[in-house]
């Protein structure tokens, strides 16, 4: 897409979502046309309309336009349409349009909802103008949105206590300034977690291991190290961490390399291990910033649901 510069900034057309993932989102729109007679409403019933079955003809017109939504507004991905389903209700003079969609893709089909109403609308709209000069198109809007992140609402996460490792012998050394912690601890503070502590060590098992019962005596609830997950003789933080784990939880770090695999082809190199030390949530993460920005966005929020696992409260 063409990048446009405004009072200085550059603007790209086109929201970058290579950085999302993939989850089931459901949208429902609804438009309303209203029409001036009790006759047209009669003629649409008994399906007595001249040019055909206004129902029919705006059901086919609003199902190519949800496809089509990619191609007519420029901001809109192009995106694989699972569920599509128009329905209508009569009411006094009222006709009203509700669109339901569905996808398992990176962004939102609300655009999509709306667009099909729209057009449904329209399409019933050039159907009923020869028979009723006076027909118009009422209030276009959305009704319903599920999935993707902005539609999870998590405020007990705040009262979670969580901890931030740093395994690096150059970063313990003062060679080298940390990156990876800080971004992590921004991250997690993003997701609504506040109380962060954060640690650097060298890459040591018992560094590890000693971190990891402090902060398990401490009572903190979600213990992320970042580091030392590679393949050099010096990666130890999956090693040292691996007889601390009470439960383990493969399904966090497959999660984490296959979104990671999609980005960067050596993510599957990565030896990340995940689980429960007691009540303690363990994860460990990448050392390389992107390694860590890539991880929390292929697991926040939902790997924070095992907390109400824990406490027996269901998903």
């Amino acid at each position: 897409m063409k990048t446009i510069r405004i009072n200085g900034k550059l603007i790209d057309n086109m929201v970058d979502i290579t950085h999302k993932s993939a989850t089931l989102r459901k949208a429902i729109a609804m438009a309303t046309v209203l029409v001036s007679s009790e006759n047209t409403v009669k003629l649409i019933e008994q399906r007595q309309v001249p040019k055909g079955d206004i129902f029919e003809f705006a059901r086919a017109s609003a199902l190519l336009a949800i496809k089509k939504t990619g191609d007519m507004i420029p901001d809109c991905h192009p995106l694989p349409v699972e569920y599509a389903a128009i329905r209508y209700t009569v009411a006094g003079l009222q006709i009203h349009i509700e669109v339901e969609v569905h996808t398992i893709y990176k962004t939102g089909v609300e655009v999509e909802a709306m667009h099909g109403a729209s057009v449904a609308a329209l399409v019933i709209y050039d159907m009923l103008k020869p028979i009723d000069k006076q027909v118009e198109i009422g209030g276009i809007r959305l009704l319903e949105k599920k999935g993707g992140k902005s539609n999870e609402s998590l405020p007990w996460v705040a009262a979670l206590k969580a901890a931030v490792v740093v395994c690096s012998d150059t970063v313990a050394r003062g060679e080298k300034d940390d990156i990876s912690g800080r971004l992590l601890c921004d991250l997690l503070e993003q997701q609504g977690l506040h109380d962060i502590a954060y640690t650097v060590i060298a890459d040591e098992t018992i560094a590890v291991q000693e971190r990891l019962k402090h902060y398990g005596q401490a009572g903190i609830d979600l213990l992320v190290f970042t580091g030392g997950t590679g393949l050099s003789d010096r990666d130890i933080t999956p090693d040292a961490v691996a007889p601390y784990i009470t439960k383990n939880i493969p399904g966090i770090m497959e999660t984490a390399r296959q979104y990671g695999q999609q980005r960067v082809k050596t993510a599957m190199l990565s030896r990340g291990i995940s689980g429960f030390a007691d009540r303690m949530l363990v994860l460990t993460l990448p050392g390389s910033p992107n390694g860590v920005r890539e991880s929390i966005g292929a697991l926040f929020p939902q790997v924070l649901h095992v907390f109400q696992v824990r406490e027996n409260l269901g998903h």
